[in-house]
């Protein structure tokens, strides 16, 4: 169920930052000393380009979290989730994280007090998106997605629906099987009143723009407005705004 995303109480902030994770020799070496021994195993077994971009998500996730946190990078530990999903540990911080990556681009969402999901996603080839769609979506969602006026419509409009699911299903810290069934489709901001096996509703969710052939959402567990401030990382700067929405 669906229910309207009216605009009452008081608004959140999510701050989502957009990290290119191709980033200079000079740059993965010193994002490299920032991982914990888990990460660095992690990049050690990834093939070249793959632990490079692993460096460069990880390094500057530790660098924005540990600065939110008033903690050196290499002081931030991490508790992970039934699930996997990352948070700082110590349950007073109350900062609600995650992030996501596809290939060259990665995303950051932080907000306090309350849980968050961020996705992003290259979009997919219009053929794929269509299996996974008749496999895995609700049939009135498959459906809709069948008529779109040419395959490159259809690959967008999957690929936004996915960053949908895998945001709301990452701000429950879920799997992503319990978010196939969720009906996500209409105008964004979209407030589902009920996520079903996530857990109790309601979350509220939006589409962030992004750079290049990707799509992003954002999701938070609550039906309160929020505002998301974009910022784009880069390093020797740390933060440069880039915009301001309201969901």
């Amino acid at each position: 169920m669906t229910a309207p995303a009216g605009r009452a109480g008081r608004r959140d902030t999510v701050h989502l930052w957009i990290i290119r994770t191709d980033q200079p020799d000079a740059v993965v070496g010193e994002l490299a000393e920032l991982l914990d021994p888990a990460e660095r195993a992690r990049a050690a077994g990834a093939e070249r380009l793959l632990a490079r971009r692993h460096t460069v998500v990880h390094g500057a996730v530790r660098l924005l979290v540990a600065e939110r946190l008033g903690l050196h990078p290499g002081e931030l530990v991490w508790r992970r989730g039934p699930h996997g999903k990352p948070e700082p540990a110590g349950a007073d911080r109350g900062l609600g994280v995650n992030y996501s990556a596809s290939g060259p681009l990665a995303v950051l969402a932080l907000t306090d007090g309350r849980s968050v999901g961020a996705d992003v996603e290259e979009v997919r080839d219009p053929r794929v998106a269509a299996r996974i769609a008749d496999r895995y979506f609700p049939a009135a969602e498959a459906a809709a997605l069948a008529q779109s006026p040419s395959p490159g419509a259809l690959a967008e409009r999957f690929t936004e629906l996915w960053c949908r699911r895998e945001a709301c299903v990452k701000a429950y810290g879920g799997r992503l099987v319990q978010g196939f069934g969720l009906p996500l489709a209409g105008p964004a901001p979209l407030v589902l009143a009920d996520v079903g096996a996530l857990g109790s509703g309601p979350c509220r969710i939006a589409d962030v723009p992004v750079p290049g052939p990707f799509r992003a959402a954002v999701a938070a567990v609550g039906d309160r407005p929020f505002d998301v401030r974009v910022h784009r990382w880069t390093a020797g700067e740390r933060l440069v705004p880039t915009g301001f929405q309201s969901f």
